[in-house]
């Protein structure tokens, strides 16, 4: 008995990888545990390594430098989002004189390292005489690598849409420019959502290379309290990584919201349509109707 993807195991495999199973979890349970006794023997669990969190005064700095982390990934989101639709459609462009250069700026953004770019911006534009703050060298730089990033992933959504509802717009009247935002980008950005969610999560996470120049967000606020009496270094790191877990659980959970509200979409739905190359001729007309009615039956933009 085989599935389509793959041959359903036999007695000695599903054995093989019960097996295989037992022994990942039996390592990784001794790996915490290991953790957790050098913890106790180094005495990391001692109540004076804790004690800096017992401090008001410290929670209201982990707030302050939770919310300048907020402050530049919410702009940095923004502006990544912005530059990725500018440079995806530059990209899909039919103008060689705007495909070339939009593909050299791109190719260039999601080159360069982001640790860099904020260096260059912080430390390079000064010898310039162009004087930056640390919030915009931390977003500018997040934009500019992530920007490109979602670029890509917007691009490879249109390109993977069926051919019938480029030409269906085309043949109701719109513009290229109305095919772009009225069907073609909102079936992408659907299709692309996970890859630009996880894009989003990296954005965030990417917010603590702030430190090295100087921008006071989370993990420039843990290297602080490492430093202070006792050297409370793995507990910070605990507490401030546990910040960013939760604050990747919650975008996530958001993620998964705005999911399911597109999906009960009735434009949504009426706009994704299965793709059968071998019908393509065929479907033209189906897939006219099924714009039309997502556009609300307007003939023409």
């Amino acid at each position: 008995m085989s599935s389509v993807l793959y041959d359903v195991p036999g007695p000695k495999a599903v054995r093989r990888n019960l097996i295989l199973g037992v022994v990942t979890v039996l390592v990784v349970l001794a790996l915490i545990g290991f953790i957790v006794y050098r913890f106790a023997v180094t005495g990391q669990f001692d109540a004076s390594r804790w004690s800096v969190f017992t401090f008001t005064v410290v929670w209201e700095q982990i707030l302050t430098a939770l919310g300048n982390t907020l402050a530049a990934f919410g702009m940095a989101a923004v502006l990544s989002m912005a530059l990725g639709f500018l440079l995806a459609i530059g990209r899909l462009s039919d103008h060689a004189w705007v495909r070339v250069p939009v593909t050299v700026i791109t190719e260039f953004f999601r080159a360069v390292p982001v640790l860099v770019f904020m260096m260059l911006l912080f430390y390079g534009l000064p010898v310039l005489g162009v004087k930056m703050s640390p919030y915009w060298a931390v977003v500018l730089a997040l934009m500019m690598y992530n920007g490109s990033v979602l670029a890509e992933a917007l691009r490879a959504g249109v390109e993977a849409l069926p051919r019938g509802q480029q030409e269906a717009g085309y043949a109701i009247g719109l513009r290229k420019s109305g095919v772009m935002t009225l069907i073609l980008l909102p079936q992408a950005i659907r299709a692309m959502l996970p890859v630009i969610i996880s894009q989003l999560v990296v954005t965030l996470k990417d917010t603590a290379l702030g430190f090295i120049i100087t921008y006071p967000e989370l993990l420039y606020f843990a290297k602080l309290l490492g430093s202070q009496q006792g050297r409370p270094i793995l507990q910070s790191a605990i507490v401030i990584g546990g910040i960013y877990i939760v604050m990747c659980l919650i975008l996530a959970a958001i993620a998964k919201w705005v999911e399911k509200k597109t999906s009960r979409s009735p434009k949504v739905r009426g706009l994704g349509m299965p793709h059968d190359p071998a019908a393509d001729d065929d479907a033209t007309l189906t897939e006219v109707i099924a714009v039309q009615k997502a556009l609300g039956g307007k003939d023409q933009v």
